[in-house]
């Protein structure tokens, strides 16, 4: 490159640019640079040798466009692969929310890849003008030219109806996989590797939904423990991928994970953290946005403005619904949906996204802004639909085309496998599809993702193991994590050799997996539930990047029962369309045709008003209508909570049909299917799936157990 740019050359040579779009975007020429800040004086851009770090100058963006500073660089003095920072120049009054200061290097809120996460040191710290510069101790951006070959890759586009989510965490995933080269393990090009591929493609999931890949870094009250934050929701540059799971160029590794999870026809959906930074409080350090234009991207205070609003539980919430901020995560999800291939968006705490002094409201401008994005408006959308703002809990009020994470649906089936009274009526309500919460304004049963398990929470082998969270080594007195676990250790705390109690915690977790994958929305499987991942009770593992939260793969073939059992009702859901629903369940006729759901109790009559309240009863049949594809061929799924078998009397069918049972959760071992009739016996805790045969099976098969 030759001897490198003063400031003086950087002055001489750079041009006015463009407004948009926000970012360093390199062209043929060299590269436009664009910062928004509505309080700053002026706007330094910092250059740095690519290779050590040093400084090669600086030079001030020299126009602005409403609130973006921008300006144009010509090659060679800027090109893709250069790092670059910045400093806001402005006013520095915290009392008034202000917060510029130019001792602070700042990352771009759009940069592309960063070289890492801060050294935590107090020059990150805003003491005010003239205190320590922390360049030294911040990462840097780095200007990407986002080319790669994708070949023929396209989505999979699969529709929400036959959507089945794999919630994983891209290090946790290989980690400990041996099929994964040693140096690939735990990284995106691991998780692009045959062998994890193969894995999700013979289980039969649709949809990898991947906990935060966005840059982030550990919070300084855990490095002071020695831990660090595992799960990425502390965010440092929202459109960078984290470092922490590439090799050299997390931007190429990322797409090429992509691009191998789309040949194996799986979907990516990316979570995502917009409701919070990794800056926190107001004693947290200055990275980016709160010495860009504090009060312009935060929601402060009103009472002192040197604090702010945290409806997050992380110390600072973004100010979404201002349109500066509304442009930048518009900015940031088109390119990870163009640049990347990225197929969806789980979004984290997603209250945030709609609330306006403060309420959250459904019509928000950035909703309305995000579905009207000629890009985005095919993307799956997905809300975790709480935060701990005002009127935080805000479960199916999203837009119509918006998918939402079901809590409901994940404490009532909990509370009814523990045994819980009276949940019958709760626990068919969320089995079809939650129509109490969704039907409203267009919205299908796909708006409820159904979870029994997911990352925040105990892994689905310690909800039948532990009644109590075990998080001491969080280094939190036990004190971190909810309380509120609706689990059931089935009469022993953790690990045992008692044979009985294990046995009837592997029942227990195949009835969680046949009650999931039989219920009308959008299942989430969490990874590794599949074969009986423990966290060994830990119910909040966000700060334990090791073998608490990493895969145990050795203990997979061990487990291959379960995952077999598994993959053979994923292999029902798909073959059944009413398990898939377009519309809710109305328990009404069709034209010639039996009612499309009917609630049976277990002495064969119809569910009654009486029983629906009855405290004594612990059993549920749910009978579907086949669809018109499945000739007649009725679906009857049996649910046994109580402690005692259950003779369940079956729906009569006429002459030459019989029930075969396909799934029974009190069998050890898969079974073969079976004519059942005129009654099946149910196991204490257990379920039961039954198909309507119109032609008697050929062979004499075994009945009940």
């Amino acid at each position: 490159m030759g001897a490198a740019p003063d400031s003086a050359a950087l002055a001489a040579a750079i041009r006015d640019g463009t407004p948009t779009p926000l970012g360093a975007t390199p062209t043929a020429g060299g590269v436009n640079f664009v910062l928004a800040s509505s309080i700053a004086e002026r706007v330094e851009l910092c250059l740095f040798d690519r290779t050590t770090r040093a400084p090669r100058g600086s030079v001030d963006l020299p126009a602005r466009t409403g609130d973006n500073w921008h300006g144009f660089l010509p090659a060679p003095l800027a090109r893709p692969g250069d790092l670059y920072g910045y400093r806001v120049h402005g006013p520095h009054a915290p009392e008034r929310g202000l917060r510029c200061n130019p001792a602070k290097l700042l990352l771009d809120p759009c940069a592309r890849a960063v070289t890492g996460e801060p050294e935590f040191a107090a020059s990150l710290l805003d003491e005010g003008p003239g205190d320590a510069d922390s360049a030294a101790s911040m990462p840097l951006c780095r200007v990407v030219d986002p080319k790669f070959d994708w070949g023929a890759d396209r989505s999979p586009g699969t529709p929400w109806r036959d959507t089945i989510l794999y919630e994983l965490h891209v290090k946790g995933f290989t980690r400990l996989h041996p099929g994964v080269p040693a140096a690939l393990r735990g990284t995106y090009l691991g998780l692009a590797e045959p062998a994890p591929l193969e894995w999700l493609q013979g289980l039969g999931v649709t949809s990898v939904e991947l906990l935060p890949c966005q840059a982030f870094t550990s919070e300084g009250f855990l490095r002071g423990k020695g831990l660090g934050n595992y799960w990425g929701y502390n965010s440092t540059a929202w459109s960078a991928p984290a470092t922490q799971y590439a090799i050299a160029d997390p931007v190429a590794e990322f797409q090429t994970m992509v691009k191998a999870l789309h040949a194996a026809d799986l979907e990516v959906i990316l979570d995502v953290v917009f409701n919070h930074t990794a800056e926190g409080d107001e004693r947290g350090p200055t990275l980016s946005l709160r010495g860009i234009d504090n009060p312009g991207y935060y929601r402060l205070d009103g009472a002192d403005p040197r604090r702010y609003e945290n409806w997050t539980g992380c110390g600072n919430t973004v100010a979404v619904d201002q349109p500066m901020v509304t442009q930048l995560v518009l900015d940031c999800l088109r390119w990870w949906t163009e640049a990347m291939h990225v197929d969806g968006f789980r979004f984290d705490l997603a209250p945030v996204l709609g609330r306006k002094h403060p309420a959250f409201n459904r019509h928000a401008d950035f909703f309305a802004a995000l579905r009207a994005d000629p890009v985005l408006t095919y993307a799956k959308l997905i809300a975790e639909p709480w935060d701990v703002g005002p009127d935080g809990y805000q479960l199916g009020e999203f837009p119509a085309g918006w998918s939402e994470w079901n809590d409901r649906y994940r404490d009532t089936t909990r509370a009814f496998w523990r045994g819980d009274a009276r949940l019958q009526g709760e626990l068919a309500e969320r089995i079809a599809g939650s129509s109490d919460l969704f039907r409203y304004r267009g919205r299908k049963p796909s708006a409820s993702v159904n979870f029994v398990t997911a990352h925040d929470g105990f892994s689905l082998a310690d909800l039948v193991s532990y009644n109590e969270r075990h998080n001491e080594a969080n280094l939190e007195n036990n004190a971190d994590g909810t309380a509120h676990n609706l689990s059931w250790n089935c009469g022993v705390e953790g690990p045992t050799g008692d044979a009985a109690v294990g046995n009837l915690r592997s029942r227990q977790v195949r009835n969680f997996l046949l009650t999931l994958l039989t219920s009308q929305g959008v299942p989430m499987l969490q990874a590794g539930d599949e074969f009986g991942r423990t966290q060994r009770g830990n119910n909040n593992a966000y700060c334990q990047d090791n073998a608490t939260s990493w895969l145990d793969w050795p203990c997979a073939g061990v487990a291959s029962r379960l995952t077999e059992f598994t993959r053979r009702l994923i292999a029902l859901r798909k073959r059944r369309p009413e398990l898939r629903r377009e519309t809710f369940l109305k328990g009404a006729r069709g034209a010639g045709r039996a009612d499309d759901v009917s609630w049976l109790h277990p002495g064969g009559r119809e569910m009654t008003a009486t029983d629906w309240q009855d405290p004594a009863l612990h059993s549920l049949g749910v009978r579907l209508a086949a669809e018109e594809s499945q000739q007649g061929a009725d679906l009857l799924v049996l649910f046994n909570a109580g402690g005692t078998a259950v003779e369940f009397a079956l729906p009569a069918v006429g002459a030459g049909a019989e029930w075969i049972r396909s799934f029974d959760t009190a069998q050890i071992e898969a079974q073969t299917p079976g004519r059942v009739g005129p009654t099946a016996r149910l196991e204490a805790h257990s379920s039961s799936i039954c198909e309507l045969s119109l032609s008697p099976m050929p062979v004499e098969a075994p009945t009940g157990r």
